[in-house]
C-alpha cells in the first residue's frame, strides 16, 4: 500500500542517500518506512564534538502535514531534551511546515545541540548550567559524548 506519506518518505530517503548533509544519517527501520533510525554526530569544535547520538523518528500517515515524533535513544544532557529523549524544538511542534524533510529535521536537531534555547527548558538542570556555569555544562556534555561511544 503506497500512501502519499509513504511516497514522500521514500523521496526523503532517496534524497538523504544521494545528498546527505554533513554529520547526519538516517534510514527506515527494517522495511518499515514509517519508523526511522538516525544518527547525529556532534558538530566539530563544540563540546558535542565526537559524539554519536542515536534517534528514532516515528511518522504518521499525516506526514508531511504533521511532524514525526522524534526522540533521542542515546542519553543526552541538553536544555531542550527531556529525560525520555523527546525534543523541545519549534519545528517539531508549532512551527512545523510540510517543506521540512528528514534531512532538514535532523540538521535542525544537530544545530540545536550547540544552540540551545534555555528559555524553553525540557531539562531545567541543563538549562541552569548552560546559563550559569558553562564550564560545568560543557563537562556534563563531554560525559554524554563519551557515553555515546560505548552505548549499544
Amino acid at each position: 500500500m503506497s500512501t502519499p506519506s509513504r511516497k514522500r518518505l521514500m523521496r526523503d530517503f532517496k534524497r538523504l542517500q544521494q545528498d546527505p548533509p554533513a554529520g547526519i544519517s538516517g534510514a527506515p527501520h527494517d522495511n518499515n518506512i514509517m519508523l526511522w533510525n538516525a544518527v547525529i554526530f556532534g558538530p566539530d569544535d563544540t563540546p558535542w564534538d565526537g559524539g554519536t547520538f542515536k534517534l528514532t523518528l516515528q511518522f504518521s500517515e499525516d506526514y508531511p502535514n504533521k511532524p514525526p515524533t522524534v526522540r533521542f535513544v542515546s542519553r543526552m544532557f541538553h536544555p531542550n531534551i527531556y529525560a525520555d529523549g523527546s525534543i523541545c524544538l519549534d519545528i517539531l511542534q508549532n512551527q512545523w511546515s510540510p517543506i521540512y524533510d528528514v534531512a532538514a529535521i535532523l540538521t535542525s536537531i544537530q544545530s540545536l545541540l550547540c544552540d540551545p534555547n534555555p528559555n524553553s527548558p525540557a531539562n531545567s538542570e541543563a538549562a541552569r548550567l548552560f546559563t550559569e556555569n558553562k564550564r560545568d555544562y560543557n563537562r556534563r556534555v563531554r560525559e554524554v559524548v563519551e557515553q555515546s561511544w560505548t552505548a549499544d
